[in-house]
C-alpha cells in the first residue's frame, strides 16, 4: 500500500467542529442507524417503541457510535412516503428523551420535512440528514442555519417510490459531485456553516454506478467537505455475493459492507452510516493502526 492510498491527517484536520460540541472528524466518525419504522429495509420494525428504541441506543453507544441517525420514514427502493404527522409521532416523542439521556452522543435526524426536522432540533438534535439533498425541502438550509447544526446533503435520484428505474448518467461521478457543490454552496449562502455531503449509494444508481462512486471516492472529497458514506447491507452488496440461490440476503452483507467501508475510508470517507456499530468500530480501529505508518 502506498502512501498516497491514504488521506493525509493535515487534509483530515480541514474537518468540522460543531459549536457546544466537537464531533472530531480529524478521525473518522461511526454514525449509527436507528429507523423507527416498520418497512426499513434492514431493520424495518425491529424498534417498536421509545423503550427498545432507547435500548437500541444504549447498545450503540456501548459498541461505539459517535452519532445516532434517528429516522421515522423509510427510504428503500420502493417505498412509500409517509405523512408528517405519522413521522412526527415515530420520531419525536423518542428525541425528546433520547438527547438528554444521551448527553455524550450526537444525533441526528434522518428527514426531508421541514417540521419533523425544526421539532427535532428544538429537542437538541445536532445534525439534518436530508437523503434529498435540499431538492426536496430548501428551507432545510435556513432551519439549520437558525440552530447552526450540521447539514448532510445527500446525492439522490428521483423518489424512493421510483428512484431505481433505470437511472441513467452520462458520468455519474462527475455529476453528482456537481450536485452536491451546487447544493453545498446554495446552503452556505443561506448561512449553514457546517456541511456533510453523501453521494447517496443506491438512491438513483446502479450497481456500476456504486461501485464507480466507491472507487472513485476521493472526487467526493476533493471539494473539502466532509464525506458520509452510507453502504451498510446495501443492495449492492447483495447483488457482488449474489450466487445461484440469488442475491445475498441483508442480514448475510456484513463482510462485505465492512469490506466497503475500509475502501470508503482509505479514500477519505468522514463518517460511515452504519448498522452494525461494533464491527464498524472495529473496521475503523484497524484501518487507523495500519494508516499510522503512512
Amino acid at each position: 500500500m502506498t502512501k498516497s492510498s491514504f488521506v493525509s491527517d493535515q487534509n483530515r484536520q480541514k474537518r468540522f467542529v460543531l459549536t457546544g460540541k466537537a464531533l472530531s472528524v480529524s478521525t473518522p466518525a461511526i454514525m449509527g442507524v436507528l429507523n423507527v419504522t416498520p418497512d426499513s429495509f434492514s431493520d424495518g420494525g425491529q424498534v417498536r417503541d421509545v423503550s427498545s428504541a432507547l435500548e437500541r441506543i444504549s447498545e450503540m453507544v456501548e459498541e461505539g457510535a459517535d452519532l445516532v441517525d434517528v429516522g421515522g420514514e423509510s427510504t428503500r427502493p420502493g417505498s412509500d412516503p409517509v405523512t408528517e404527522k405519522e413521522e412526527l409521532q415515530r420520531v419525536i416523542p423518542l428525541l425528546e428523551k433520547a438527547v438528554p439521556a444521551f448527553p455524550g452522543t450526537m444525533f441526528s435526524i434522518d428527514t426531508t420535512k421541514h417540521e419533523v426536522a425544526r421539532q427535532a432540533l428544538a429537542c437538541g438534535v445536532h445534525m439534518v440528514n436530508d437523503v434529498s439533498g435540499l431538492q426536496k425541502e430548501p428551507r432545510l438550509a435556513e432551519l439549520c442555519a437558525s440552530y447552526q447544526a450540521i447539514l448532510v446533503i445527500m446525492h439522490s435520484k428521483g423518489t424512493p417510490k421510483t428512484m431505481q428505474h433505470d437511472p441513467d448518467y452520462s458520468d455519474a461521478v462527475s455529476e453528482i459531485v456537481t450536485f452536491l457543490k451546487a447544493q453545498a454552496q446554495t446552503a452556505e449562502k443561506s448561512g449553514v456553516k457546517q456541511i456533510v455531503i453523501d453521494p447517496g449509494i443506491g438512491f438513483g444508481k446502479t450497481l456500476q454506478h456504486n461501485l464507480e462512486i466507491i472507487a472513485r471516492l476521493g472526487d467526493f472529497c476533493s471539494p473539502g467537505y466532509p464525506v458520509l458514506v452510507g453502504a451498510s447491507r446495501k443492495s449492492m452488496i447483495g447483488k457482488l455475493l449474489a450466487d445461484k440461490s440469488g442475491d445475498r440476503p441483508v442480514n448475510k452483507r456484513l463482510a462485505g459492507t465492512l469490506a466497503l467501508h475500509y475502501h470508503a475510508l482509505m479514500q477519505g470517507a468522514a463518517i460511515l452510516r452504519v448498522h452494525d456499530v461494533r464491527e464498524a468500530k472495529d473496521t475503523l480501529e484497524v484501518f487507523k493502526a495500519v494508516s499510522s505508518f503512512f
